[in-house]
């Protein structure tokens, strides 16, 4: 939304500088993204006279011409400048205007140095409208009358120091596009006093011979009240200057008077009309929806087809106007316009703002209609407009026709002056939160609100209290501390699945991951690969064809992370996600997990030979120290009952007994990698944060160290077992045999291949592993050793079918 300093003085009585205003504005919401100076691009350029204009010696279309500059203002001292111009119409005596060496030219983009032309010296430009931006006009330089004040800065004289604000409208503020309503807000903060608005009725001296009729399928929704009026014996010529600059300002070009008017009620008072030729209107004027297939010729030089609902203005003939969008070219003003239908009517914003999608059309009457304008300004608009036609343009006007009626806004809200300290955190005294709303356009009756029609984003007391703390400033806002609900140290305010949550990122991002938050919704080959992809989790209105179905799992949306890093170059990486996966539509089929893949080697390139890939025992790992930093049990059984996303041999399941996993690793399928578009072997691990059972009893620290004075013993055995037996087994088996003296047991040792087989027989292999055995009460004597010994053998043999190996 532009507008110019003088245009919004001409609704806000104030002494308040640009400065001033511009950081007001910010403050009370509508923020300002571009002040345009006329004094800094055109303050350099004066008045001068050119004393003499002689032909160059060397170049038949040059002129040496001396001029006469006061670079200090018109009461400075005089100097001359020799200028070497190329105009044709650069003479003697001509009152111009001059820039001096270092000036910038906005129309050129030059900045201005001492030159040299065909051996004469330039110091300086003798400029054309052009070069100031002002106009196309470049066929000669700026001749100013003879009485124009040397020195004088041009924009000064020419009115063009005028400074452009530009601010960003939010959607909710559909009053702040019109500079009435920014003055308003101005006025409420106390930078001036808003000039009344002065609604004349104009009496009509004819009955209008254009009729209008709203469809009654729209008077409820669609079109509420339309109203026009027709002038007659108008002259449609070039707006006047004042009118013309100001547009110019805010980037709209001049057309003509009758145009011009239409294009300042909707930047002045956020009232978009229409003007139709009245002589090219056949019958009266249709308000309906469209049947769908019809064509208009707009404004734009476009031809529209119509789909069926659009809301269209039509006379006898057909279409004539894309209601509340743009006006047909068919029955728009030119010069020759002698009879006008002036209109102005108020429609459904919703209505506008799919037509105006459908057809792709753009433009500042759909702009503010599809936001909402003031419905109760529909017929003082229609009044005013037409004094303005007839000051401007003359004519005749009839009575006014209308249909339907201006639709009842009213609605009121508690207003409570305690719900700003409860909402805010500000004290205002309550006579300057009343003075506030009504200094709004609000009505106050006791306790209750009445918001005023320019206003429909008020809907509630709380949007009360928004307005009274924006106008109050939101920067007197200042932090005060929550107080405590009780004294003492704060209890924790996590519940154990959040913390146990932070403690899996924390552990993850410790291992060298990096942490990725995608999308909680995937495609549905994605979905049904992992397990989903059903109608329950599918969404009912998806962002897009990507985004049909809630993620079943987190390795989907990391993979996807994956592919494209390495489609910029990244080959290797480590990615990890802590979030909800959705096994359905209901309640209570939502679960969180920790995921992470690695992918391609676990180091870069150096000379000492540390780089490899990575495999399922990386994965394993880091699953195993995620276990152990949200305290799951430390023993715990390793299975292969796997989903279709792993390998099916490289792959394994931590769980506390058959049917609780806590947490699955290993390489992910080669088909799911080619699908995926990764290169190099990737690794996956999946932590089910809700499985492994929380503490029975909470502490508040660790328990205390428990260490033994007495030395521990460790002995070796070596079995001969079946090839296909894991050595977790083992592991397990030999815990089992004493829990109280067995420390730990490691494996350091394993057997395989044709030779062991040639040894122990077909499909056999060994595994040595090592028995830590740690008393506590008394030094072990060799009788105790051998017991133990002779458990962890027994055991061994019973869980796997081994024997010891001879």
């Amino acid at each position: 939304m532009k507008f110019t300093l003088s245009w919004l003085k001409d609704h806000l009585e104030t002494d308040a500088d640009l400065a001033e205003i511009v950081a007001a504005l910010t403050d009370l919401g509508l923020e300002v993204e571009e002040v345009i100076d006329p004094v800094q691009s055109l303050g350099a350029f004066r008045i001068a006279r050119v004393i003499e204009a002689a032909p160059h010696p060397d170049a038949d279309r040059l002129r040496l011409c001396r001029v006469e500059t006061r670079p200090d203002g018109p009461d400075g001292p005089v100097e001359e400048v020799q200028v070497v111009c190329g105009a044709p119409n650069a003479r003697t005596g001509l009152i111009g205007v001059f820039a001096p060496v270092g000036t910038h030219v906005p129309g050129t983009g030059v900045d201005l140095k001492p030159g040299v032309i065909r051996g004469q010296a330039s110091n300086g430009m003798l400029c054309s409208e052009r070069e100031l931006m002002l106009s196309d006009a470049h066929d000669g330089i700026i001749d100013l009358p003879a009485d124009a004040p040397l020195g004088v800065r041009f924009i000064d004289y020419a009115g063009l120091n005028d400074p452009v604000i530009d601010i960003a409208i939010t959607p909710n503020r559909p009053d702040a596009l019109g500079v009435r309503g920014i003055a308003r807000d101005l006025a409420a903060r106390g930078l001036g006093q808003l000039k009344p608005l002065i609604v004349a009725p104009v009496a009509g001296t004819f009955e209008s011979p254009i009729s209008v009729l709203i469809a009654p399928e729209l008077k409820d929704k669609g079109c509420p009240i339309f109203a026009g009026r027709v002038i007659r014996g108008v002259r449609n010529g070039p707006s006047p200057d004042w009118l013309q600059k100001r547009l110019r300002a805010i980037g709209l070009r001049p057309i003509s008077a009758l145009v011009d008017i239409t294009n300042f009620f909707t930047f002045a008072l956020n009232r978009p009309l229409h003007v139709f030729d009245a002589d090219k209107v056949q019958g009266g004027l249709r308000i309906h929806p469209a049947d769908g297939g019809e064509e208009l010729l707009a404004l734009d030089g476009k031809t529209y087809t119509l789909g069926a609902g659009q809301m269209v203005i039509s006379d006898d003939q057909g279409p004539e106007s894309l209601a509340g969008i743009m006006g047909g070219e068919h029955s728009g003003c030119t010069e020759d316009t002698v009879n006008v239908f002036l209109e102005s009517a108020y429609w459904d914003p919703i209505t506008i703002a799919a037509t105006g999608r459908a057809l792709k059309i753009n433009s500042d009457a759909r702009y503010r209609f599809e936001r909402g304008i003031d419905p109760a300004f529909t017929l003082d608009g229609l009044e005013m407009a037409t004094r303005m036609v007839l000051d401007l343009c003359g004519g005749e006007p009839s009575h006014v026709v209308q249909d339907g009626a201006i639709p009842d806004t009213t609605r009121s809200y508690r207003f409570d002056p305690t719900r700003v300290r409860g909402l805010v955190g500000m004290d205002i005294p309550e006579a300057d939160q009343r003075a506030t709303l009504e200094a709004l356009g609000f009505h106050l009756d006791g306790d209750q609100a009445v918001p005023p029609s320019w206003r429909p984003d008020i809907l509630g007391s709380a949007d009360l209290v928004e307005e009274i703390a924006r106008i109050a400033s939101l920067t007197k806002l200042e932090g005060v501390p929550l107080p405590r609900p009780r004294p003492g140290v704060t209890r924790p305010v996590l519940t154990p699945m959040q913390s146990r949550e932070r403690a899996a990122r924390r552990a993850l991002a410790g291992l060298g991951y990096h942490e990725c938050v995608t999308y909680s919704f995937i495609d549905a080959a994605s979905a049904a690969i992992f397990g989903g992809g059903s109608d329950a989790t599918r969404l009912e209105n998806p962002i897009s064809s990507e985004m049909t179905h809630m993620r079943p799992d987190l390795l989907p949306g990391l993979l996807q992370a994956a592919s494209r890093n390495q489609a910029r170059g990244m080959a290797d990486m480590a990615l990890f996600e802590v979030g909800p996966v959705f096994a359905g539509g209901e309640p209570g089929e939502q679960s969180v997990q920790a995921s992470a893949v690695i992918v391609g080697a676990t180091a870069p390139r150096d000379p000492f030979a540390s780089r490899r890939m990575v495999d399922l025992y990386d994965a394993k790992a880091d699953a195993e120290a995620v276990l152990a930093a949200i305290g799951a049990p430390a023993r715990a059984q390793i299975h292969r009952t796997l989903p279709g996303w792993f390998h099916p041999g490289r792959a394994g399941v931590i769980s506390l007994g058959p049917k609780l996993p806590l947490a699955l690793f290993g390489e992910v399928h080669p088909k799911l990698v080619k699908h995926f578009d990764l290169k190099g072997p990737v690794m996956a691990l999946t932590v089910l944060l809700e499985n492994p059972p929380l503490p029975k009893t909470r502490k508040t620290a660790r328990a205390a160290l428990a260490v033994s004075a007495l030395q521990p013993v460790e002995r070796d055995f070596a079995f001969v077992l079946d090839a296909r037996t894991d050595a977790l087994a083992v592991i397990n088996a030999a815990m089992g045999a004493d829990k109280a003296l067995i420390a730990g047991v490691q494996v350091f040792d394993e057997f395989t291949g044709a030779k062991a087989e040639a040894q122990f027989g077909p499909d056999r292999k060994s595994l040595a592993i090592s028995v830590r055995l740690q008393p506590l009460e008394r030094t072990l004597t060799d009788e105790d050793i051998e017991s133990v010994s002779a458990k962890i053998i027994a055991k061994v043999t019973k869980a796997t079918g081994g024997t010891l190996r001879g």
